[in-house]
């Protein structure tokens, strides 16, 4: 079985899409592990009330962890010099406030950019709605940072969404553990696959037609 990239590796793949200047939101999960590989500049906003806070607390380094400092998923992070410390309320004006870069999960993604990232606690696979749709609406780009397919082999980028949607239409740049994907007007655009795959490879574990940019290349880090 060929190799996928890792979470952490789909994660920093993620972090590439932001620059210096960015204000960005990270969604639960995978989406978190961005904090972790910080480019110069970027700026992060958790919806539970912080703006401009550093990396992730790891688990070997529990002791710098403190109980206040966490993101939206409850993961413990660092203070940076200069985060601010805000209400719910205000954390909300900003995500609506069409400034802000958001890298979310997903459960599912459709050919027109559709989001489906919840499921109303219905299984495991997750829980109610959040801020999703507040992100999914409110920000002024939308990256989605996900595995390609279920545990169970199927595709996650689909033709029509299967699970309650989030957003229409909202979704801008797809990342997963095989391929970098642009929803474009015209369809789905394969910009990069992952070290050893194919176009075609790709193509079989992803329900909607792809299109093929030209100069498609390997995932880059």
């Amino acid at each position: 079985m060929k190799q996928r990239l890792d979470r952490n590796t789909i994660a920093m793949r993620a972090a590439k899409e932001l620059k210096d200047g960015d204000y960005a939101n990270l969604g639960r999960g995978l989406p978190s592990l961005c904090a972790l590989y910080i480019p110069e500049g970027v700026i992060f906003q958790s919806e539970n009330g912080l703006l401009g806070y550093g990396p992730l607390v790891m688990q070997d380094e529990i002791e710098k962890a403190e109980l206040y400092y966490v993101d939206a998923g409850g993961r413990f992070l660092t203070p940076a010099p200069g985060m601010a410390v805000f209400d719910v309320v205000t954390s909300f004006v900003m995500i609506s406030s069409g400034r802000l870069i958001t890298i979310l999960g997903a459960l599912e993604v459709s050919e027109k950019g559709d989001l489906a990232n919840w499921n109303a606690g219905t299984d495991a696979l997750g829980g109610t709605i959040g801020g999703g749709m507040d992100l999914a609406v409110g920000a002024k780009r939308v990256i989605i940072a996900m595995e390609h397919t279920t545990k169970e082999g199927k595709p996650k980028i689909v033709k029509e969404c299967n699970y309650p949607l989030t957003a229409k239409e909202c979704v801008d740049l797809i990342i997963t553990d095989l391929a970098v994907i642009e929803v474009a007007p015209k369809g789905l655009l394969l910009r990069e696959v992952a070290p050893g795959w194919t176009a075609e490879e790709v193509q079989a574990l992803t329900e909607p037609k792809l299109i093929v940019a030209e100069g498609l290349k390997e995932i880059e880090l």
